[in-house]
């Protein structure tokens, strides 16, 4: 278990708790992560040093975790999952709301490696446009782009980047699956490589319970993050998930 450090609102719905740990994890990676007399769900690695965790309100569980102080104990098992492969040249990060956490962490080893890179974030409002600070700091340049059209493009991210995308040599994605999808048929249309990272129901974080299967795979550990050209031709992805008893269910 660790102690949180501090704690950042990066908006009305999403914050960032910094552990008073570093850990060995690559980007794309995640975490169990246990509130005792809680539970226990699978959180993105937003940084590994010092250990950073950006989450979003959107149940029981992260709403027990946004009530966390600085003191308090957090516990947590991993890093589990297939990472992010950084690849060389000029790469593209695209995310939607919050799953610019994740991304966050591959544009610092981007940086590190002298990559140049853009980052294009979609979200509802201004407001759920996060991180995007931390991005500019890595000399990432930005797209914008929010459904309410309050700032950069005024519409969906994927329209807003698609005719830039065969600018770049590699495409990372994490956000809604329905963004996924887009983005990967993207890839697929216009002959650019690229990963997206996917979001499921887990249980065990390490392929043995199943809740997270897509078709003849297991997110947890064959993920969560795939090349596309794993999922050209998924009868799941992008149509299909889990709930919580493990029902298959369309998105």
């Amino acid at each position: 278990m660790s102690h949180v450090v501090s704690v950042t609102e990066e908006s009305r719905s999403v914050r960032t708790l910094v552990l008073d740990t570093a850990i060995e994890a690559e980007p794309g990676q995640f975490l169990m992560v246990w509130l005792p007399g809680v539970g226990e769900r699978p959180i993105s690695i937003m940084d590994p040093d010092p250990l950073s965790l950006t989450v979003a309100r959107v149940g029981p569980f992260s709403a027990a975790l946004h009530e966390r102080k600085p003191g308090d104990l957090v516990g947590w098992r991993g890093p589990f999952g297939h990472p992010f492969s950084l690849k060389p040249g000029r790469l593209l990060f695209i995310a939607g709301g919050y799953g610019s956490a994740p991304l966050h962490f591959l544009a610092k080893r981007a940086a590190q490696a002298a990559c140049p890179s853009c980052l294009a974030i979609g979200a509802r409002t201004a407001e759920d446009l996060i991180l995007v600070p931390r991005f500019e700091s890595l000399h990432c340049s930005i797209v914008l782009a929010t459904d309410r059209g309050d700032a950069g493009y005024h519409g969906y991210v994927t329209q807003a980047i698609e005719e830039h995308i065969t600018e770049f040599d590699m495409v990372y994605a994490c956000g809604p699956e329905a963004m996924l999808y887009a983005v990967a048929q993207l890839c697929w249309r216009h002959g650019v490589p690229g990963e997206v990272s996917l979001e499921r129901y887990m249980k065990c974080g390490f392929g043995i319970c199943g809740q997270c299967a897509m078709d003849d795979k297991l997110v947890c550990k064959d993920g969560p993050v795939f090349d596309v050209e794993q999922l050209r031709g998924s009868h799941d992805f992008g149509h299909f998930t889990r709930n919580a008893t493990g029902r298959r269910v369309p998105l």
